[in-house]
């Protein structure tokens, strides 16, 4: 299976590399293009998150594919003290689908279980897969295995207690908040940022019954909508120095390409210095926070990497449902590698009698050349013998190979055809049937997405 992913995350890489790899979405669609001009890759698709950027790609024929997503990430990264494969890694074969299904059930994440990175799966692909204004970066491939993963997502989240305890990284920084402080009722806070992760932060404050917050963002009518559900106000994010002074807790998540609150803010702030603990938890990538405003006294700066401690608390409470979840990636794994390998068995039929027919007629005109004396009519009779019995010998293990399909083991099926007859070529055929054109069309969020076993027209991404 020709696909692969490159990526950096959490586990590779901290948040001061993993700021410097993260696309925005106009950066990420810019970055594809280019990856396909340079490798001639049919389908990528990008997915970056504050812990994690990975490229999905296919068809990777060759090491070059692979060399050439290195090297995005480097030039995104440039200036790096490390050179930046160090922090990357890679995957190839089947395992890039186990692990997309990972990754969009929460497995994968910080928080174990984290239901933001489904919809942040989901918008990648839909960012890939296009709008019908510009071509897509998706094809039948990809288009297949990401609904899939948003289903194995959804149904993992349905099927397994994996969101018991529910947490996120938003809520796992108001938890930390509420370590520090205790009772957050009395705090006086400013969130930066309007965002979904804004939200989760506002959700947790509610429930910690947090009321009168300070909400700073580039557009205000977004913070006026935000700061009114815990009775709180709006300040654009061009004054966010005058709402520094009134803070206690600084809760920060835009998606700023560059620091919001610097060093030089920071002191036009506070001319005379800080005279009260401030605890400011930074949870963007990129970071929202200069690093250097940790160091005036009194200021306690936490990033999204120093909430490990708590994030270890949660997966404990979600453990037990980390093997049930594991089931149910590994069939669906084995339902989407049989249908990759439904894809190939056409053309590896194919292949195999087109090989047999050279040996065939190869023989053939041996034999006749040393039976001068054989009339045409003999010959024609040789020729039709042949011909049945080539079609006797292939017949067994062409229904043989299309049984096991329909019985989930092609993909084992088709590798051993392909080793047995020596059939190497893996360029992905183009669509031939209806089904595999409709298979290149995305499906949109609400829309019915493929069962890897079913028609196409059934099975509900979740």
């Amino acid at each position: 299976m020709p696909i692969a992913v490159v990526g950096v995350s959490h586990h590779t890489a901290p948040v001061e590399v993993r700021e410097r790899m993260a696309f925005s979405d106009s950066d990420a669609a810019r970055a594809l293009l280019t990856l396909r001009a340079r490798t001639g890759i049919e389908e990528a698709v990008l997915l970056s998150t504050c812990n994690r950027t990975e490229v999905y790609l296919y068809p990777v024929l060759e090491a070059e594919c692979l060399e050439a997503a290195q090297r995005l990430f480097a030039e995104k990264a440039e200036g790096l003290e490390r050179p930046a494969d160090e922090y990357l890694f890679q995957r190839e074969g089947e395992s890039v689908v186990r692990h997309l299904f990972g990754v969009s059930a929460g497995l994968d994440s910080m928080v174990t279980g984290e239901a933001e990175i489904q919809g942040q799966v989901r918008d990648a692909y839909l960012r890939s897969a296009g709008d019908g204004r510009e071509p897509a970066l998706t094809g039948p491939v990809l288009n297949r295995l990401f609904q899939t993963a948003l289903a194995v997502g959804g149904q993992i989240r349905a099927e397994t207690s994996i969101n018991e305890g529910t947490a996120s990284v938003a809520s796992v920084a108001v938890e930390l908040a509420r370590k520090i402080f205790g009772q957050l009722k009395e705090k006086r806070i400013l969130i930066l940022g309007a965002g979904a992760t804004a939200e989760l932060m506002v959700e947790a404050l509610a429930r910690e019954g947090v009321r009168g917050v300070l909400v700073a963002n580039r557009t205000y009518s977004r913070a006026e909508e935000l700061a009114e559900r815990l009775e709180g106000r709006a300040i654009p994010i061009e004054r966010l120095t005058e709402g520094l002074p009134r803070a206690d807790i600084i809760l920060a998540s835009t998606a700023a390409p560059h620091p919001v609150l610097t060093k030089e803010r920071f002191h036009e702030a506070f001319p005379n210095g800080r005279h009260r603990p401030l605890l400011i938890i930074d949870i963007a990538i990129p970071r929202d926070v200069e690093p250097r405003v940790g160091d005036a006294d009194g200021v306690f700066l936490y990033n999204v990497d120093d909430l490990r401690k708590i994030v270890d608390e949660h997966v404990e409470l979600r453990s037990e449902a980390i093997p049930a979840a594991n089931r149910i990636i590994d069939e669906r794994w084995r339902e989407f590698r049989s249908w990759y390998a439904s894809r190939e068995v056409v053309p590896v039929i194919r292949r195999m009698r087109e090989q047999a027919e050279v040996h065939r007629a190869a023989e053939l005109e041996r034999l006749f050349g040393s039976l001068e004396t054989l009339d045409p009519e003999e010959r024609g009779r040789v020729e039709e013998f042949s011909r049945r019995l080539l079609n006797k010998l292939l017949h067994d293990p062409t229904v043989r190979l299309r049984k096991g399909m329909a019985r989930g083991g092609g993909a084992e099926l088709v590798d051993a055809v392909r080793f047995l007859y020596g059939i190497e070529d893996r360029q992905p055929s183009p669509p031939n049937t209806e089904r595999e054109r409709a298979d290149r069309e995305p499906r949109r969020q609400g829309e019915r997405a493929p069962h890897p076993t079913r028609d196409p027209q059934h099975g509900v991404v979740e």
